[in-house]
């Protein structure tokens, strides 16, 4: 019986920088994701065996493994036996205005308050240095934050930045927001790059949250970036869908 016909490999321009801090899985991978998303590579597409990629690229071959295990992490990507690493989606991905939550709470008439449960220093991820631009293992200032209206939590913010940025005391951060915050150090926030989805709740996130385990959660990835182009801050926030929702205003293009 003959085998279905697949269409050949696809091959999007990729190249990495190895003079790069960032690493150069991460590259690789955030290369295909937007190929991916601007429809370079298309549903069905095939990706080619990790061999013939690492030969194409010069990288070693668990270097292209795991920027592909990423991407199938994120249902991008499927492996099919026979067949080879196929694109299966792209994600939906929606732009929001570049606010915080403390001024969304502020301007809704709600009375934002804040825990600060995190405040420290530590070594960056691979996603952390990844998002910041810096080296994996720099230094970078982590805090995690608890956020209430009317005496009740409504999301866990985790968020990092690049050290030296601002002053980050405790007190300053439980009484107002990050971003005013920084604003208020003379940085200008000019654009981020984020992305939302919803996952159900972990134990720990359950009773930070006062949720069951396993409910639904919204979440909330964002990097943001001054008028320079420097990344200042990454956060990865989880959000009760019970007390919060994000609002979109979608233009018609003619």
């Amino acid at each position: 019986m003959p085998k279905p016909e697949v269409d050949p490999p696809a091959t999007p321009d990729l190249g990495v920088d190895r003079t790069s801090p960032v690493p150069l899985y991460f590259q690789l991978s955030q290369q295909l994701e937007a190929a991916i998303e601007q429809g370079v590579l298309t549903p069905g597409s095939l990706l080619g065996n990790e061999i013939e990629l690492a030969a194409r690229l010069g990288l070693s071959r668990p270097t292209v493994r795991q920027a592909i295990q990423s991407l199938v992490d994120k249902g991008l990507l499927v492996r099919r036996r026979g067949v080879g690493t196929q694109v299966v989606h792209s994600q939906v991905k929606r732009p929001l205005e570049l606010s915080s939550l403390y001024d969304d709470l502020a301007a809704a008439g709600q009375r934002p308050g804040t825990q600060v449960l995190v405040n420290d220093v530590v070594p960056a991820t691979a996603e952390v240095a990844a998002a910041l631009g810096v080296a994996e293992g720099d230094e970078v200032h982590h805090i995690e934050r608890l956020r209430l209206t009317h005496g009740e939590p409504m999301a866990y913010l985790c968020n990092y930045l690049p050290p030296g940025l601002l002053d980050l005391a405790t007190g300053p951060l439980e009484s107002t927001g990050l971003y005013r915050l920084m604003r208020g150090a003379g940085i200008t926030l000019h654009s981020a790059r984020q992305s939302i989805g919803a996952r159900a709740a972990t134990a720990a996130e359950a009773a930070r949250l006062d949720e069951a385990e396993g409910a639904p959660l919204l979440t909330m990835r964002r990097a943001t970036y001054d008028d320079t182009g420097r990344a200042v801050e990454y956060g990865t926030h989880t959000y009760r869908p019970s007390r919060y929702s994000f609002e979109f205003q979608l233009l018609v293009r003619s």
